[in-house]
Parts: C-alpha cells; structure tokens; sequence
C-alpha cells in the first residue's frame, strides 16, 4: 500500500479523497491554487504546495508544477479526483516515466474511450449494443448525407473527443446538416484541439444510465448497479439517483453484462462508469465511458455500502477485489442534488462570499462540501459546492428526506439552486419516476412562470 498520495484536484473531491486516504492510513499532499489558499482540502492535507496562480492552465492543469510537488514532498502516487487533469492520457504517461503511479486507468484506456468514434468501433467489436451510426469520423458531406439517410432523421452529430455536451449538434432537417457539421467541428477544434465528428442515430425521448464498474489487475471486472442520471440540463446533470426508477432486476444485469464487456474490451483498470441511452422499449445503447471516478459516485457508495475511492486506491496498490458479482446487492434508494452557486432561475453563476453556512444532517442525510460560512466561492471553476444525499429504504423516503435536508440547509451570501431542487422534487412526474432527458425543457418552461 502507499504511504502518501498527492491530490491533484480542489474542493470536495479532494476532501472525500483524503477521507478514504485517512481511512487507509496514507499520508496526503494537497496541491492548491492561490486562488484556494484558504481552502479546506489544502487545511486537512497533511502537507500541501501552491502550484501557481487561480487559472486552471496555470495551476490544476500545469503538469510540471504537479509532478514537481509530488516529487517535493515524496508521494508515490496521484489520484486526479475528477475533471482537470483526471482523463488526460499524457499526464498518466508523464507521472508513469516519473516513477509515481496514477490512481485510475492506463493511458491506453483513457485514450481509447476519449475518441468516441474509437470508443463506438471498439464496443461493437466487443458486442455491446450502440447506436447506429458513421463507421468513425465523417469525412465530407456527401458521406454524411448518405449516413443520415440510411438511419433516418433526426440525427446527432457528435465531436470524436467530446465531452459535456460541447461538439454537438441535433438535425432534425437535411438541410441542417452541412451547418451542423461545420458549428460541431469548428466548436469541437476549440474545446479539444481536435474538428473530427461523427453521426449517430438521435433518440428523441431516452433516459440517460449509467454503470458502475471496478476492474483490479488480476482479471476481475464487477459492476454495481445503476444510476438514473436523466435530470440534466445542457448534458450537465443536476439530479442524480439509484437505482433507476425503471430498471427491472433482467434489465440491469444485461446491462451491467454489458458494462463489464465494455471495460473488458479496453482493458480497464480502477473504477469507471459505461454511460447508456434506454429507450421506450427497453433497449438500451452505449454513448460513453468516463475513466474516473464520478461526481455522483455517492449514491452508488450508499446503496450497495461499497467504498469507490478506497477501491481505486487499493487497485492501484495492486489488491485483488476481495467481493464477488453475487455479493453486491442494492440496498435502498439514494438521491444526490448538486447544489451550485448560481441564480436557480437563469443559471448564471454566483461566486463571492458565504456569509452563513449551515449543512443539513439527519437519518440517512450524506454531505459532501468543501465550502464553510467565511469561504469566499471563487469564479475560476465549477461552480458545485455541495452534493446533498440522502438514503431511505424506499424511493418515497430518498426523495422526502431530500426534501428535508435542502429544506433545512442554510446558505446565505450567494445565490444558489436550492429552490430548483426543491421544485423537481415537488414534480408529479419526478415523484412517479416518469421522465426522461427531455425532463428539464419543459419543467423550466413551468418554473419560470410560476
């Protein structure tokens, strides 16, 4: 096992990182900004080193300064949290050839599943079912024309290292198409240095699920359950829950089964997450793979009582996964509501001074947060402070305890998206797990008009 591990993350995915590493007995490096100088991930760290200014590019992305620190203070190993540097192949390789491991996948995996016209080819190959679509990126009009009338309008064109709903474009007309193209690839080259799109069938009303999956380095890949993550706005989720409302027991093994061939077929290792689209009719299709841990890993650690970040820190250290397929078994149900600063109305961020803090609790309440009454939110990164969860024996407690936290949750000097949760979770349709990706368009026409 390790005895220190750098962070190379901010904010609450850094604290639950030196939690479970507390839990584990390995000593921890935060990395901070100066932005972050009076943040808690840096206060609870066992040691900690100021990479550079608050520009992300000029700190938790500037690789050198990260190796460095790690190289400073003697860490063995780094683990990425999620987003910055934590899908970043070339960081993998540049702490590998420093002799420090990375808490995650390979570089082939991450690279791999990052090109999501590779990542289509290789699941097919693997015999998961995907959307139909172009065999890779488009090469000229004439090419996707015909692929958009082989599989019928509407379709979605899709950057081939995209992510977080930028590259994209629906066309509903062929007449759109040539546009289309062009705004995804042009959008595409200046979000991930890369124009190449691809095409894909557009399914109009799905719900968007996703599979956790653990894989150590001696052949083992197990999946734990499913998470309902249809409540997004933009491709950025707000609500998430587990298991699925709609999911029958047949359901989630097959695609769990599929989850496991999917990390299989890119010879993954750690915790990761296979992203499907379900239809009306049960069928489901693959759209992705995040090669980290999730933001909503939370709700999975509570209902199945298996920790996600402990296990990426043992697999790494090369421990076998000491549980069977059989042993996991869903206990319950679990909802998470990201809380942001921001306008809950028009979304529009909302940093600046938390005058008065105060985090709900309870039965079967879990907080996650990095922030405290004092803490000054800054406008240089994502603007999540808090991921409220709650835990009940049924769906109808989850969503009443949930209720109750947010309820009773205070935070004063920012605006944030409290009252919107509360509002879904007043939904008739939410309340009967009758929704789809679609959900937010038309209950933000209602909320804003109430």
């Amino acid at each position: 096992m390790f005895e220190k591990i750098l962070i190379a993350n901010r904010g609450e995915i850094a604290l639950r990182v030196i939690w479970a590493c507390r839990d584990l007995g390995i000593q921890t490096v935060a990395v901070y900004s100066q932005a972050d100088r009076y943040a808690l991930h840096r206060r609870f760290a066992d040691e900690d080193i100021c990479i550079g200014p608050a520009p992300s590019a000029q700190s938790y992305l500037n690789i050198p300064a990260i190796i460095s620190a790690a190289e400073i203070t003697g860490a063995q190993a780094i683990h990425p949290g999620y987003g910055f540097l934590s899908e970043n192949a070339h960081f993998v390789e540049v702490a590998e050839s420093c002799q420090l491991q990375f808490i995650g996948p390979t570089a082939h995996s991450i690279r791999l599943m990052g090109n999501k016209a590779e990542a289509k080819r290789t699941m097919q190959k693997a015999g998961v079912p995907i959307l139909p679509g172009s065999d890779g990126p488009i090469g000229d009009l004439e090419s996707a024309v015909k692929v958009a009338k082989a599989i019928g309008l509407p379709v979605i064109v899709k950057a081939s290292a995209g992510g977080g709903g930028r590259g994209m474009r629906i066309v509903r007309e062929e007449s759109d198409l040539e546009r289309s193209i062009s705004t995804a690839q042009s959008e595409a080259e200046i979000a991930f240095g890369n124009s190449e799109v691809y095409i894909e069938k557009y399914l109009t009303n799905p719900r968007h699920i996703e599979i956790q999956v653990l894989a150590d380095h001696h052949g083992k890949t197990l999946y734990l359950g499913e998470r309902e993550c249809s409540i997004q706005r933009r491709h950025q989720k707000i609500i998430e829950e587990a298991p699925s409302p709609v999911l029958s027991s047949s359901l989630r093994k097959k695609m769990g089964e599929a989850a496991v061939k999917a990390a299989e077929a890119t010879q993954y290792r750690g915790a990761g997450t296979v992203e499907f689209l379900l239809d009306d009719d049960g069928k489901f299709y693959f759209m992705e793979m995040n090669t980290r841990i999730q933001v909503e890993h939370g709700v999975t650690e509570l209902v199945t009582g298996v920790d996600l970040v402990k296990w990426q820190i043992r697999i790494a250290a090369g421990e076998h996964l000491d549980f069977d397929q059989k042993q996991i078994q869903i206990q319950g149900h679990a909802i998470e509501c990201r809380v942001n600063a921001e306008d809950p109305f028009n979304f529009r961020p909302s940093p600046g001074l938390i005058e008065h803090f105060h985090p709900p609790g309870g039965p079967g309440i879990r907080v996650d947060s990095a922030v405290y009454a004092g803490y000054r939110v800054p406008p240089n990164y994502d603007s999540m402070i808090a991921k409220v969860m709650s835990h009940g024996a049924s769906r109808t407690e989850a969503i009443a305890r949930m209720k109750r936290a947010l309820g009773m949750t205070v935070i004063e000097g920012i605006s944030n998206n409290i009252p919107l949760h509360l509002a879904i979770l007043e939904d008739a349709n939410f309340q009967k797990g009758e929704f789809s990706t679609k959900f937010m368009e038309l209950f933000m026409e209602q909320y804003r008009n109430k």
